[in-house]
């Protein structure tokens, strides 16, 4: 990706932090520098975010990495602590569109599944642990096609992978989950997850700052069967 493509991906610019569309298929943090298998990630585009600072900006939050959508960077130290505050605290809003296999009973409902790691080694692989953190995701039926179904989802806790893991134990996992899921490591669709909205109250005399990303090309075949129109309706 080049410079000017990243900066074309800027959703939401002030003085105290930026938005970006995360491209799919993207990690958040950079490898280490001498790794043959280091690929291209958002930090490695940070330079190019500065917008006239003096240093670049950091990540107030992460997603995986093939979750396409709103990511939100911190411009400065201060501007990283009040974020930091606001996602600790659950007052930053999310919504995630994603397309998922089968369909849930009605339209919509509460997933609360306390989620712990599934193997110590690998810190980032979950799974449902009633001894484990508390977990909990709201979700609205948006649409069906077949045995597809568009789900928003709102996770009320931010747990590793919580929305990948929940859909996956409700028995609608996420289309393209290939560690959850159905989909196969390779040949498979990429993973149909999407951070579509963030409602940010940054500011004490302001309305909360609202923005949404646009649907990621991968996954708009699949969300017009599911009923998707166009932007401008949703």
């Amino acid at each position: 990706m080049t410079p000017e493509q990243m900066v074309s991906r800027l959703l939401y610019r002030d003085g105290l932090m930026l938005v970006i569309d995360k491209p799919p298929e993207m990690s958040v943090h950079a490898g280490p520098k001498n790794s043959a298998k280091r690929s291209e990630s958002v930090e490695d585009h940070f330079d190019e975010l500065r917008f006239g600072l003096p240093r670049p900006p950091a990540l107030a939050h992460r997603l995986d990495r093939d979750t396409s959508g709103c990511l939100i960077l911190g411009r400065h130290r201060k501007a990283l602590a009040q974020l930091g505050k606001l996602f600790k605290s659950g007052a930053i809003g999310k919504t995630y569109w994603a397309v998922v296999e089968g369909a849930p009973a009605g339209d919509e409902g509460i997933i609360e599944l306390p989620l712990g790691r599934l193997d110590v080694t690998r810190g980032w692989w979950m799974k449902h642990d009633p001894e484990g953190r508390p977990a909990v995701t709201k979700w609205k039926m948006m649409g069906q096609s077949g045995t597809m179904s568009w789900l928003a989802l709102e996770p009320l806790t931010g747990r590793t992978h919580q929305l990948r893991v929940h859909c996956a134990e409700m028995d609608w996992p996420i289309l393209g989950d290939a560690v959850y899921g159905n989909t196969p490591r390779s040949g498979g669709p990429i993973l149909h997850l999407h951070a579509r909205a963030i409602v940010v109250p940054l500011y004490k005399n302001r309305a909360p700052i609202r923005v949404a990303a646009p649907v990621p090309a991968h996954m708009r075949e699949n969300l017009a069967a599911c009923g998707w129109k166009n932007e401008a309706a949703q």
